[in-house]
C-alpha cells in the first residue's frame, strides 16, 4: 500500500529539485552567453563643477555638455555573478559659462580602466565598477588656453544593461574624482557587442 503522504512529500522534493536545478542553468547560461569579449559605445551628458577657492570673488563652475566613450573589455565565465576588466576613453565634451565678462571653457578627457561586479535578473542585469582614470584638462578663457592639468585619479560607477543575445543596452552613471574639480560625472546610454 502506498503511502499518500510520502507520494506528496516525494513529488515536492523532485519539484523542488527540478526548480532549483533549472535556475542554476538559467544563471549559467546567462553567464556563458555574457562571457568574452566586449566593444561597446556610449553618448551621454557629462557635469563638470570647480570651485576656484577664491575667498573674495569666488567662480564657481557648474556646467553641462554632451559626452561620449568608446571601451572594451572581457566577461570572465562566472556562474550566478558577472565578473569583468573593462578600459576606454571618455571625451567629457567642452562645457562653458560666462564669468566676469568671460567665456570659460574647460575641455576634460581621459582614458579609464574599470573592475566591474554584477548580476542577470533574466534579461535585465545590474552592475557596479570602480577604478581610475587618466585624465587631460585645459581651462581657455575667450578661446584662448589659460592653462592645463592632468593626472590619475579614482573612478566609480554603477549601471543597469537589458541583454538582446550579444547585444546589451547599457545606462550608467559614472563618478571621477578629478583633482582640482568638485565634482566630475557622467551619465550614458550605450550599446555593447559581446564576441
Amino acid at each position: 500500500m502506498v503511502n499518500a503522504n510520502r507520494v506528496e512529500k516525494g513529488g515536492f522534493v523532485t519539484l523542488t529539485a527540478v526548480l532549483a536545478a533549472s535556475s542554476l542553468l538559467l544563471f549559467s547560461a546567462d553567464s556563458k552567453a555574457d562571457s568574452g569579449f566586449y566593444l561597446g559605445g556610449s553618448v551621454g551628458q557629462a557635469g563638470v563643477q570647480i570651485n576656484d577657492g577664491d575667498p573674495v570673488q569666488p567662480i564657481v563652475f557648474d556646467e553641462n555638455d554632451f559626452a561620449w566613450k568608446a571601451f572594451g573589455g572581457y566577461n570572465f565565465d562566472v556562474t550566478v555573478v558577472n565578473l569583468a576588466v573593462e578600459g576606454g576613453y571618455v571625451n567629457f565634451g567642452s562645457p562653458s559659462m560666462s564669468a566676469l565678462g568671460s567665456q570659460l571653457e574647460v575641455d576634460i578627457d581621459g582614458f579609464d580602466v574599470f573592475g566591474v561586479l554584477g548580476f542577470n535578473l533574466g534579461p535585465i542585469g545590474v552592475f557596479a565598477k570602480a577604478g581610475m582614470i587618466s585624465w587631460d584638462a585645459e581651462i581657455s578663457v575667450d578661446g584662448v588656453s589659460a592653462g592645463s592639468d592632468d593626472g590619475s585619479d579614482p573612478a566609480y560607477g554603477i549601471g543597469a544593461k537589458f541583454n538582446l543575445g550579444s547585444l546589451n543596452v547599457r545606462a550608467e552613471y559614472e563618478m571621477f574624482d578629478v583633482e582640482d574639480a568638485e565634482d566630475v560625472t557622467m551619465l550614458s546610454v550605450g550599446l555593447v557587442w559581446i564576441f
